[in-house]
């Protein structure tokens, strides 16, 4: 059969089913199972749809029996709740997101585990951002302003927070916990540690063991903001009424790359410091592992005191002494902190601010210095 005469026959095949259909010698029958609804579920367990929708929102609010009814129903209803119309609804999407400057930094691996753990526990999912791109504001307004999340934990001080105030507000406040100590911004809440009077210990502590020569690796600074480590170091060299030789402080970013350049950079020195103050166990590695290479060892030619207490600290060769953030308080306390906001649990007219306290761990990067 040619196509012509293919097509001809289509269309008088056509023609004959509409005249049928006319006739009536045809009967059409569409079966359309119904989707089940909440009010399903709820004739079938002899509640309000008011109580079904408690049950499955907030079941510690509803008895056990009402509870067991409910899930009976739901279970024989085959009801499901549409997540996305749910959250359109309650402008909500049960959901945070964490942006972190480096996902890549051991330092955030517990604080992450905490978070997510938290918000797990409380009903909510979690987004991680890494490094937020050119124009990390207005990424940040797109995405809640898409309903993808209802409130954000941040740890990164590249963003400009003066333009934040365009996200979407939660109870008069931005659904926004800043989790950094370089990010002071009086008007959000903020979870950080103690770091000026933590830095001021950690000196004190090498002085304790005899050194007044001390010198420094800095963090890094951002956006011209005060870095609380190093003003608790100078802090405590003020009090302990010792010098610092500026050929002694070293700017580092706290990657272990630029602790490796500036172990380098001591050991070029004509005059060295017994003792150095790093502002984070990565410069601290990288900076024990290049004095190494010019024959220098580490507590003996100079004690090392760092921050964080990373997993690594204690097993590197010689373990750290360091300071130690409270890196799984510091994960669970802020997300409570947001999920409460989010949640309308009354909050001080001031933003909230909390202050967790490190830990001085002494390990072995650290001795008295010869002759005292």
């Amino acid at each position: 059969m040619s196509f012509k005469h293919f097509l001809r026959a289509c269309q008088d095949r056509f023609t004959e089913v509409q005249h049928r259909q006319r006739e009536g010698r045809f009967a059409v029958m569409v079966l359309i199972r119904k989707t089940p609804t909440i009010q399903d579920v709820a004739r079938r367990a002899k509640v309000s749809a008011a109580t079904v929708s408690r049950v499955l929102s907030s079941p510690e609010r509803v008895s056990t029996s009402t509870r067991e009814r409910v899930n009976e129903a739901v279970r024989a209803t085959g009801y499901t709740i549409n997540q996305v119309a749910r959250s359109l609804r309650m402008r909500a999407a049960k959901t945070i997101l964490v942006a972190l400057p480096n996902i890549g930094n051991p330092f955030y691996s517990t604080i992450l585990d905490a978070a997510v753990n938290e918000a797990s526990s409380r009903g909510y999912g979690v987004l991680v951002a890494n490094r937020l791109g050119e124009n990390p504001t207005q990424w940040l307004r797109d995405y809640f302003f898409s309903n993808r999340a209802d409130g954000l934990l941040l740890f990164d001080a590249s963003l400009d927070t003066k333009e934040l105030s365009n996200l979407p507000v939660v109870r008069n406040t931005l659904p926004l916990v800043v989790v950094c100590d370089e990010l002071l911004d009086p008007r959000f809440h903020t979870v950080t540690t103690d770091n000026f009077d933590a830095a001021r210990r950690a000196v004190q502590h090498l002085v304790g063991l005899g050194h007044t020569r001390i010198g420094h690796v800095r963090g890094q600074q951002i956006k011209n903001l005060a870095n609380q480590r190093w003003l608790g170091f100078q802090s405590a060299m003020y009090a302990a009424r010792l010098d610092f030789r500026a050929d002694w402080i070293v700017q580092g970013d706290h990657s272990m790359p630029s602790g490796y350049a500036a172990g380098h950079q001591f050991a070029r020195l004509p005059e060295r410091p017994s003792a150095m103050f790093i502002a984070n166990d990565e410069m601290s590695i990288g900076f024990i592992s290049a004095i190494r290479e010019h024959g220098f060892d580490c507590p003996r030619d100079v004690s090392v005191i760092s921050f964080d207490d990373i997993a690594v600290a204690k097993h590197y060769a010689p373990p750290l002494t360091t300071m130690r953030q409270p890196r799984e308080q510091i994960g669970r306390v802020a997300t409570e902190a947001l999920i409460d906001l989010l949640e309308g649990t009354p909050f001080e007219r001031d933003p909230l601010r909390i202050v967790l306290n490190s830990e001085l761990v002494v390990r072995s990067s650290t001795a008295r210095l010869a002759g005292t």
